[in-house]
C-alpha cells in the first residue's frame, strides 16, 4: 500500500536539502553521484618562475619542470607556478563528459595548445574543466599547461582585516584529477535545489510552495541510479513544475553576467590582467554552452591590457561581441572613483573608455555603469548627458547605514538640471548567484512597484572576478518562467533600458542632487599622498595641453605631444579607480600608484619647459649662448597678483622640476610680488611689482608683531592693510578681518569668540569594520585639542610675514605650520607639514565662524553644492562627513568665510563651524597608510558678499595652480612673452576654463571646454586674435551634433583682425567648442 506524505514540511525540506548536500551522506545522495568515477593524475611537473611570464616566455624558456604531486605546497603569495599536466583518459570513458578538476585553493589558468582557455579557483568550487569540449576524443593523450597564481580571489587575506600572517601563506595542491561528469545527474541536483527553494521561500499561504515541495519529494523517491530511465521521468516531473507559466503582470528580472573587477585593490595591477584572462575565459566557455547567456563587461582599461596580453583570448572576445554576448558597457576607462577626480578627469573618463569601445568594437556606451563607488557626485548627470550618456546603474546606495534610499528606478538630475534615467539592482548586489531568494527579493524589494515592472539582475562572482557561474545558469534557466516567481530573462542593458523607457516614464520619481552614500566617507581623506598628487597631475596635465596648445599655434614647428599626453592621461585615469585614488588598496598598489604619478610630474614639468619655450619664441630658434631669462607661466583666464619664492642653485640645469626651479636670482630664496596677465607666459620682469622702501601709494607692506589681546594673552599680529589676523602660540587664530579700501570698511570679526580658528583636533578612528574605508559617526564624541606648543617665532620682510608654530600630537606625532599673511593677498595661508605615527586617529582643523547660515557651499566636479549646516534630520545627521574639492564656504547675506585647500577632500559643516578632515590611521588593507611626513596648505579667506562676489572660486584654482616659472632664451622681439590678448581672453569671472586642448582626431582644431561656476545665467565673450574657420559646439566626446549645436548655439564672428566667439550659459552648464583652424 502506497504512502501518502505527511504534512511535515519541515523533515520534507531537509530531506531534500541533503539530497544535494555536499558535506552529508556524500556516498548515497545526488550529489555524490556528479562524478561517477575519479582517476588522479599520474604525471605533473612543476616550475617556478620569477615573474608573471607570459606562456611563451615559460614554455619557450631555460625552466626545468620537476615532478610534484598531491600534497606539495607552493608559494610565497603573490608568486607564479607553472604545471605542465599529461593527461591519459580511459578508453572505456570513451563517449562521456569527463573533467580535470585541479584544486590548489588559489587562482589558476588552463591553457590548451599555447592558449588560455578557462580560469579555475578555489574561492567558489570552480575546480573542473571539461576537457573534451574542443575535439579532444576519450583514450587520447592529452597535454595542458596550467599558471597558478599564488593569491586567492580577493588577494592574500580577509578583505579589510588582512594580517601580518597572510603573507607567509603557502598554498597546497588538494586535489588533481580527471572525473567522470554525469550530466543526468548535475542536471537533477538544480531541480532539486531550486524547488526546495521554491518551497521554502514562498509563504505558508502560497500554495506554489507546497507543490514545489512535493514535487521534489516525489522526485526523491523515484530517482534509482539502478534504473536510470527514472532520472529522465524525475526530470520530466521537474519540468513539467517549472514550465507551468508566469501572468503578463509579473514582474520581469532582466538578468545579465557580471564578473566585476576592481582594477586594483588587494591585488596589484599586473594580477590584475591575470584574474582578466581567468574570469572572461570562463564567460567565453559559458557562452559557447549558452547562447542566451551576456555578460556585461565595463573598464576600457582592462580589455586593453587584454588585448595586449592575450591576443587569442582577444580575438575570442571580438567574435562573442559580434554575437551580442559579451556586451560592453559603462564607456569609462576604469569604474573611478564617485566624489573625488575633478570634472575634466570625468570627462576624460568617457573620452578615451569611449573611444577605445569605438575603436575597437563599433560600440558607443549609453550607459554609466559604476556598480561599487562610495558615492556619485551631484554633476554627474550632466558630465554624462554632455558625453553622450543618458542611463546609469550602480548598487551601491543598498549600503547606506541609516536611512533606505526611496527609489530603485528614477530619473536623476544634478546641479545644472540634466537628468538621466537611473535604476539600482534591487537585489542589492552586482554579484548574485541567481537562487531562489534573490530572485524574489529583486521583486518584493523593488521601490517603484506600479511605476515599473522590471529591474536588473547581475549575477556572477566579483570584486574579485571570477564571474559568472554554469551553476548559475542552471538555476535562472529553470525559473525563466516560472509560476510563483518573477520571470527571468536573459538580456543586455540595452534592452533593459529600452523597455523601462517605453513602460511609463513619466509615472518616475526625481531625485536632484548628489547620491550620498552613508558609509564608506574615510575614502575622502585615506592615502593622503595619492589625493595630493591626484589634484597635482589633475593641474599639471591640464597646464600641458594648454600650454602645447598655445605652442603649437605661435610655432609650427613645435610637435604637440599627444602620444606623451595621452599615455599620462591613461596612468592618472587607471589611479583614480574606486579603490585605488580612495586609499583602499593595499601597499603594493599605492607604491605602484606614487610611481605613476612621479612620472607624470617628472614627464609634465619637461613638456611644459619645452611648449612654454616653443611659444615664446614663435618661429626664431634662439642663437647659441642666448641670455636666458625667467619665464612666469599663468594657465588661469584671469589676471593674478602674488608673491611668489625662487631658490637658487648653484649648478645650471635646464631640466627644472616643479618644486625646486633655477632662476637668476643672487639669494638663495628670493620673494618677488607680481602681477601677471590671464593665459600668459610672460617675463619676470615684465611682471615683477617694484615696491619703493616705504610701499608704494595705496599698497601697504606686511608686518608681524606680537601684541597683549584678552583674554588670549599674547598674540601674533599678522597685517598687510586687507587681512589682519591675530595667531596665539599654539597657531590658532583668534581673530580675523577683512578690510575693503574701496569702501573703507572692515568685516565683522570671522572668528567664533569663544572657540578660535585653526583649531587642531584629533579623534579615536575605529570603524565597524571597513578600516580605510569608514569613519563613523561616533567619533565626532572622542573630540580632543592638541595644543601642547613644542615652538613659535616669527619673521617679516615687506612681501611676507610668517608665524612659525610646532606641536606636539604625541611622543612620536607632531605638527609643524608656517601661518603666512602675503603682501595683497586677501587671505591667510597655512603650511602644514606632520609627521604622523598614530594607530586609528583621524586629525581635523577646524574653523569655527560667525556666519549665521543653514546651508554650507562645497566645490565639486565643475561646479559647487550646498549641504546642510545643521543636523536636523537624519538624512542630514548622515553627512556628518562630506567630499567636497578646492574649498567650502559659510556665507551670510554680506559676509563669509571660504576655506581652501590644495590637496584635501573630507569636510563637515555644523552651527557654523568649518571641519576639513586631514589624516587619518587605518591598519587595514595597508597598515602602512598615511605613515611618516605629510604636507598640504589651506587658506581661509574672510569675505565681503556672496563667495562669488569675493573672488572664492578663481582664488581656490590659483591655490591649487602656482605660478610655474621658467627659464628661456630671452624673445628676439621687443616682446616680453605671451598673454591673454595673444590668445584668448573671457569676459567673464563668471566662466571657469576647463580645457584647452588639440582635437582628438588628430585635425588642426582646438577643444575649448569651459563651464559656469557661479550657478546663474551669463553671456560668454572670448575675444581671439586667431582666425577660426569654424566654431562649433561639440560634446564631450568632441562630436558634433545638431541637438549641441542648438543648446550652446555659438556664434563666432571675425572682424577688424579679432575674433569673437559668444554664446549664453546656464548655471553650471558645461560647453565644449571645436576651434577649426
Amino acid at each position: 500500500m502506497e504512502h501518502v506524505p505527511f504534512k511535515h514540511k519541515r523533515t520534507t525540506l531537509d530531506r531534500a536539502k541533503n539530497y544535494i548536500s555536499k558535506e552529508i551522506f556524500t556516498d548515497v545522495n545526488l550529489r555524490g553521484r556528479v562524478y561517477t568515477s575519479t582517476v588522479p593524475l599520474k604525471n605533473i611537473l612543476h616550475c617556478t618562475v620569477p615573474d608573471r611570464l607570459p606562456y611563451s616566455d615559460v614554455v619557450g624558456g631555460n625552466y626545468k619542470f620537476e615532478p610534484c604531486a598531491v600534497g606539495d605546497t607552493f608559494g610565497p603569495v603573490w608568486s607564479t607556478h607553472w604545471f605542465l599536466v599529461n593527461i591519459d583518459i580511459p578508453a572505456d570513458w570513451e563517449g562521456k563528459e569527463v573533467h580535470l578538476i585541479w584544486n590548489a585553493l588559489c587562482e589558476t589558468l588552463v591553457y590548451v595548445d599555447g592558449h588560455p582557455v578557462q580560469g579555475l579557483s578555489g574561492d567558489y568550487e570552480r575546480y573542473s574543466y571539461p576537457l573534451n569540449t574542443n575535439g579532444r576524443k576519450p583514450g587520447s593523450k592529452i597535454t595542458l599547461y596550467l599558471e597558478m597564481a599564488c593569491n586567492e580571489l580577493l588577494g592574500i587575506g580577509n578583505i579589510a582585516m588582512q594580517k601580518k600572517e597572510d603573507e607567509e601563506k603557502k598554498y597546497t595542491l588538494i586535489q588533481a584529477e580527471i572525473g567522470l561528469f554525469d550530466r543526468e545527474a548535475y542536471d537533477l541536483v538544480y531541480d532539486v535545489e531550486t524547488l526546495h527553494d521554491i518551497a521554502q521561500e514562498l509563504p505558508d499561504q502560497d500554495q506554489r510552495g507546497y507543490q514545489a515541495l512535493y514535487t521534489v519529494n516525489k522526485m526523491i523517491n523515484m530517482i534509482d541510479f539502478e534504473d536510470r530511465s527514472t532520472l529522465k521521468a524525475a526530470r520530466n516531473l521537474a519540468l513539467e513544475f517549472f514550465n507551468q507559466k508566469n501572468g503578463e503582470s509579473q514582474h520581469t528580472l532582466y538578468a545579465m553576467g557580471h564578473a566585476h573587477m576592481d582594477t586594483g585593490w588587494l591585488w596589484p595591477y599586473a594580477e590584475t590582467i591575470r584574474k582578466c584572462a581567468r574570469s572572461w575565459s570562463c564567460s567565453l566557455r559559458l557562452m559557447e554552452k549558452y547562447p542566451d547567456y551576456k555578460l556585461m563587461c565595463s573598464q576600457a582599461q582592462q580589455l586593453d591590457w587584454v588585448k595586449e596580453k592575450y591576443p587569442s583570448l582577444w580575438e575570442e572576445i571580438l567574435s562573442f561581441v559580434k554575437t551580442g554576448q559579451f556586451v560592453p558597457v559603462g564607456g569609462t576607462w576604469v569604474e573611478m572613483d564617485g566624489n573625488i577626480p575633478s570634472g575634466e578627469a570625468c570627462v576624460r573618463q568617457f573620452l578615451y573608455g569611449q573611444n577605445f569601445f569605438i575603436k575597437e568594437f563599433g560600440i558607443q556606451c549609453k550607459e554609466f555603469w559604476l556598480p561599487d563607488t562610495f558615492g556619485y557626485s551631484a554633476q554627474f548627470p550632466q558630465i554624462l548627458r554632455h558625453c553622450d550618456i543618458n542611463r546609469f546603474v550602480t548598487q551601491k546606495m543598498s549600503w547606506s547605514i541609516i536611512n533606505k534610499f526611496p527609489h530603485h528606478t528614477f530619473h536623476w538630475e544634478g546641479i545644472d538640471g540634466s537628468s538621466v534615467l537611473a535604476h539600482f539592482p534591487p537585489g542589492d548586489s552586482y554579484k548574485m548567484t541567481g537562487t531562489v531568494n534573490q530572485v524574489r527579493r529583486s521583486s518584493t524589494n523593488f521601490q517603484d512597484k506600479g511605476r515599473s515592472n522590471r529591474s536588473l539582475f547581475l549575477f556572477g562572482y566579483g570584486d574579485g572576478g571570477n564571474g559568472p557561474s554554469e551553476e548559475m545558469m542552471e538555476r535562472l534557466l529553470r525559473m525563466k518562467d516560472c509560476d510563483g516567481l518573477p520571470k527571468v530573462h536573459m538580456s543586455n542593458s540595452d534592452e533593459f533600458f529600452d523597455a523601462v523607457e517605453k513602460e511609463k516614464p513619466d509615472m518616475l520619481c526625481r531625485w536632484r542632487g548628489e547620491l550620498y552614500l552613508e558609509l564608506h566617507n574615510g575614502t575622502y581623506t585615506t592615502w593622503a599622498q595619492v589625493k595630493k598628487y591626484n589634484r597635482r597631475c589633475e593641474v599639471w596635465l591640464k597646464d600641458l595641453e594648454i600650454v602645447a596648445t598655445l605652442a603649437r599655434q605661435r610655432n609650427p614647428s613645435y610637435q604637440y605631444p599627444k602620444a606623451e599626453l595621452d599615455r599620462m592621461w591613461k596612468l592618472l585615469l587607471l589611479n583614480q579607480f574606486h579603490d585605488v585614488l580612495p586609499g583602499t588598496s593595499i601597499t603594493m598598489v599605492f607604491e605602484e600608484t606614487m610611481s605613476h604619478y612621479r612620472d607624470i610630474e617628472k614627464t609634465t614639468s619637461a613638456l611644459i619647459n619645452e611648449a612654454a619655450r616653443a611659444g615664446v619664441q614663435k618661429q626664431t630658434t634662439p642663437a647659441e649662448g642666448t641670455p636666458k631669462e625667467t619665464f612666469l607661466i599663468n594657465t588661469q583666464p584671469f589676471p593674478r597678483r602674488e608673491v611668489i619664492e625662487f631658490w637658487h642653485q648653484a649648478n645650471n640645469n635646464d631640466e627644472i622640476l616643479p618644486e625646486v626651479r633655477e632662476h637668476n636670482v643672487s639669494a638663495d630664496i628670493a620673494c618677488v610680488e607680481v602681477e601677471v596677465p590671464p593665459l600668459s607666459i610672460r617675463s619676470l620682469s615684465a611682471c615683477e611689482i617694484t615696491r619703493a622702501q616705504n610701499g608704494q601709494a595705496g599698497t601697504d607692506n606686511v608686518s608681524v608683531k606680537r601684541q597683549e589681546v584678552q583674554p588670549f594673552g599674547e598674540v601674533f599680529v599678522l597685517d598687510n592693510g586687507i587681512i589682519r589676523a591675530c595667531v596665539d602660540r599654539s597657531g590658532r587664530i583668534v581673530s580675523l578681518k577683512r578690510f575693503d579700501k574701496a569702501a573703507n570698511r572692515w568685516t565683522k570679526e570671522a572668528v567664533d569668540p569663544q572657540q578660535p580658528m585653526n583649531q587642531f583636533v584629533i579623534y579615536d578612528d575605529v570603524p565597524l569594520y571597513w578600516d580605510a574605508w569608514d569613519i563613523m559617526d561616533y567619533h565626532l564624541e572622542t573630540r580632543k585639542t592638541i595644543s601642547q606648543t613644542t615652538s613659535a617665532d616669527s619673521y617679516s620682510n615687506k612681501l611676507k610675514a610668517v608665524v612659525k608654530v610646532g606641536l606636539k600630537i604625541s611622543d612620536n606625532s607632531s605638527i609643524e605650520q608656517e601661518i603666512v599673511l602675503d603682501a595683497d593677498s586677501p587671505y591667510l595661508r597655512v603650511n602644514l607639514k606632520t609627521t604622523w605615527h598614530m594607530n586609528r586617529k583621524c586629525l581635523k582643523v577646524e574653523f569655527p565662524t560667525t556666519v549665521h547660515a543653514t546651508e554650507a557651499s562645497y566645490d565639486i566636479q565643475s561646479g559647487f553644492l550646498r549641504r546642510p549646516n545643521h543636523y536636523n534630520t537624519s538624512w542630514d545627521s548622515a553627512r556628518y562627513e562630506v567630499c567636497g574639492h578646492k574649498w567650502a564656504d559659510l556665507s551670510e547675506h554680506g559676509f563669509g568665510v571660504s576655506v581652501m585647500n590644495d590637496c584635501k577632500y573630507g569636510w563637515a559643516a555644523v552651527d557654523g563651524t568649518l571641519r576639513m578632515s586631514l589624516l587619518r590611521s587605518p591598519k587595514n588593507p595597508d597598515p602602512e597608510a598615511d605613515m611618516g611626513l605629510q604636507t598640504c596648505a589651506y587658506a581661509i579667506l574672510p569675505h565681503f558678499g556672496s563667495l562669488q562676489e569675493a573672488g572664492t572660486i578663481n582664488y581656490s584654482l590659483a591655490f591649487n595652480n602656482p605660478l610655474r616659472s621658467m627659464l628661456a632664451p630671452a624673445p628676439v622681439a621687443p616682446e616680453k612673452g605671451v598673454s591673454g590678448s595673444d590668445w584668448f581672453e573671457f569676459n567673464s569671472n563668471q566662466v571657469v576654463l576647463q580645457a584647452v586642448k588639440l582635437a582628438e582626431d588628430g585635425s588642426n582644431t582646438i577643444i575649448l571646454r569651459v563651464h559656469e561656476a557661479f550657478g546663474g545665467k551669463c553671456n560668454v565673450r572670448i575675444t581671439t586674435p586667431i582666425q577660426f574657420k569654424t566654431v562649433q559646439a561639440c560634446n564631450g566626446l568632441e562630436h558634433s551634433s545638431a541637438a549641441e549645436e542648438k543648446l550652446v548655439n555659438a556664434k563666432w564672428a571675425w572682424k577688424e583682425g579679432r575674433g569673437s566667439i559668444s554664446f549664453d550659459l546656464t548655471p553650471f552648464q558645461m560647453v565644449s567648442l571645436k576651434c577649426c583652424l
